[in-house]
């Protein structure tokens, strides 16, 4: 995982070729915030039922719009099979399940493979969801997990070359897991290589888009989804398989991401109210961190490095981020009255910190208005301090990873919402 890392920070270096990133909070520009509460039309939100009604989905269509983009249409789980099933997963811990969801549009195919971890003594656990960068078997050492066959970047250090993994990275990723944690705290865990989905590469012309595509089209239409919003769906669709499975209790899913994955986690616990609780770890610009502040990464540096994220009629905002009729606290607004868990590192500068944080504080008032609690001050807690009522938060110390110190905070936050 650590070399994965090195990858990330000098793709992150290349980024800054297009613009040098602020970390000086004294140049970060004043800025108005879209207002949550208030309609289109210019109307307060004052009930919970009025924003369920009329501000919610106003804002699911703005953002559709003007930043993750629409999906051209429906496509279901098509055929779904049983790999590989054991009961030595984790060490004899816990049930190992490695599924094969099958998507099938306009003569294309698309296969997904899901790794399932539950415990043993559990009828119907609860579960964490999340993608994974490297491959399933990256998430454990267990020899029986599947080697991805999807394309994967070339790393010269691991071994992988012609885009394709290999056993060398069995494992790599077990810290930012912690499988055997999660087990024996009393919950599953199911995880998905996101390449699966859509490869993560400026090229439209394989993964999951490309099953939409009508005669020679190249790419998505400017209007429509990214790879962002496409490994959110993604992330729904093992949803429609999972909350089928009598071993699992579909009321108790918790969907996790990390960097660009948890840009994607956010979009789909927003879109998708079936995720119980929604957790983005060190996710930055474009998923927690405010986009008006200017600060670290900005949308002008990811659409110049990453343009297949985010839709092209986001392109327009780059140079002028206070006309986008939104800002990453209606974000996470949008996922509310579920429990929503922002997390952030004390040397991750890139993604935030202190607009992360800002994003849940300005999401409060929406949670108000179900009677549930969010931050009660702008001012950040201090470093290993986390802050948990409905909406939580913690920066901690170290950099940009998903440690074991993050997934003590994030099984205690599930206990807390889900175990009362």
């Amino acid at each position: 995982m650590k070399k994965y890392l090195l990858l990330l920070t000098l793709m992150i270096c290349t980024s800054l070729a297009f613009t040098q990133p602020n970390y000086d909070e004294g140049k970060v520009p004043q800025y108005t915030l879209p207002e949550p509460l208030v309609t289109k039309s210019g109307k307060m939100v004052n009930t919970s039922q009025d924003w369920n009604k009329i501000r919610r989905p106003e804002l699911i269509d703005i953002f559709k719009e003007h930043m993750y983009g629409n999906i051209p249409g429906e496509l279901k789980i098509k055929t779904s099979r049983i790999l590989e099933k054991g009961t030595n997963g984790l060490g004899g811990k816990a049930i190992r399940k490695q599924v094969l969801l099958s998507f099938e549009k306009n003569g294309k195919t698309l296969d997904m493979t899901m790794l399932i971890f539950l415990p043993k003594n559990i009828k119907k656990a609860p579960l964490f969801i999340g993608l994974n960068f490297g491959g399933n078997h990256t998430v454990a050492t267990d020899p029986e997990i599947l080697v991805t066959n999807s394309w994967i970047r070339n790393n010269a250090s691991q071994g992988i070359t012609n885009n394709r993994a290999n056993e060398k990275t069995r494992g790599a990723g077990i810290n930012s897991w912690q499988a055997e944690k999660i087990i024996d705290a009393g919950y599953g865990l199911a995880t998905i290589y996101y390449g699966d989905i859509d490869p993560d590469k400026d090229d439209f012309s394989d993964g999951v888009h490309s099953l939409f595509y009508m005669g020679n089209q190249p790419k998505p239409a400017p209007g429509e989804w990214g790879s962002i919003s496409a490994w959110a769906w993604g992330l729904s669709r093992a949803m429609d398989y999972l909350e089928k499975q009598p071993d699992i209790d579909a009321k108790k899913i918790i969907v996790m991401g990390h960097s660009r994955l948890g840009k994607a986690t956010l979009w789909a616990g927003a879109i998708d109210q079936r995720f119980a609780i929604v957790i983005s770890n060190n996710s930055g610009c474009g998923g927690a961190a405010l986009s008006r502040r200017l600060y670290g990464e900005t949308l002008k540096v990811m659409n110049k490095s990453f343009p297949h994220w985010l839709n092209d009629n986001n392109l327009g905002y780059d140079d002028d981020v206070n006309a986008l009729p939104v800002d990453q606290h209606m974000l996470i607004a949008l996922i509310a009255p579920r429990p929503v868990y922002i997390a952030s590192a004390e040397e991750d500068q890139w993604a935030d910190p202190k607009g992360e944080y800002l994003s849940g504080y300005y999401a409060s008032s929406v949670y108000s208005l179900f009677g549930k609690k969010g931050f009660p001050s702008a001012e950040m807690p201090g470093i290993n301090q986390p802050l948990m009522y409905d909406v939580a938060y913690h920066i901690r110390s170290g950099g940009h990873a998903v440690t074991a110190y993050d997934w003590d905070q994030y099984i205690k936050f599930a206990n807390m919402h889900l175990k009362k």
